[in-house]
């Protein structure tokens, strides 16, 4: 859509924030959204927002005489925070626990920066143990790239089975460590 003064064609920007006609065309005169609206919205799949109800961080919506799930009009801002905190590294158990003292009228507020401090201090240890592992891949790509000069053309230097007498970096069993703990 463009408006027009004097000849100079500009186009009309449409605000699709949650007052715009453009946000309240889908809530159906006020009564929520269908799921599939909602998960079109959000960029999820109607299954997703089962799963979220399963799990209790989106609340069971009720449903239509012929069956459709309607969701309130705020669910969509639920599951966009949903999905921002699951980037983040919280899991949908953490979330459920949080969400579900706020519903009850609770103040989880240091729980969540808990929670966010600890997932700051796990991701601290991941860059650690990458940067480790980067300067280990460093190492055997030089002694690698050693052995491949030093080797007559089309004769096997046997790199993979070189690996057997590398020693391992500590910081990448402690990777392994808590892969098998998670597991």
């Amino acid at each position: 859509m463009y408006a027009r003064k004097s000849n100079v064609r500009r186009p009309i920007l449409l605000d699709p924030g949650t007052d715009s006609r453009v946000h309240t065309a889908r809530m159906r005169n006020g009564k929520g959204l269908r799921s599939g609206e909602l998960s079109r919205a959000a960029g999820v799949s109607a299954d997703t927002l089962r799963h979220y109800e399963r799990m209790g961080v989106l609340a069971e919506a009720p449903r239509t005489s012929s069956g459709y799930r309607i969701y309130p009009a705020g669910s969509l801002e639920r599951v966009n925070m949903i999905r921002h905190a699951l980037r983040l590294g919280f899991s949908l158990a953490e979330l459920a626990d949080v969400l579900r003292t706020r519903d009850g009228g609770g103040v989880p507020c240091a729980k969540v920066m808990a929670l966010l401090e600890s997932k700051i201090a796990l991701l601290e240890r991941h860059i650690t143990e990458l940067q480790c592992m980067r300067k280990h891949m460093k190492q055997i790509a030089t002694d690698w790239s050693l052995r491949l000069g030093q080797s007559e053309p089309g004769k096997r230097v046997h790199l993979l089975h070189s690996l057997n007498s590398i020693p391992v970096p500590t910081a990448e069993i402690g990777v392994n460590r808590r892969r098998k703990i998670q597991r």
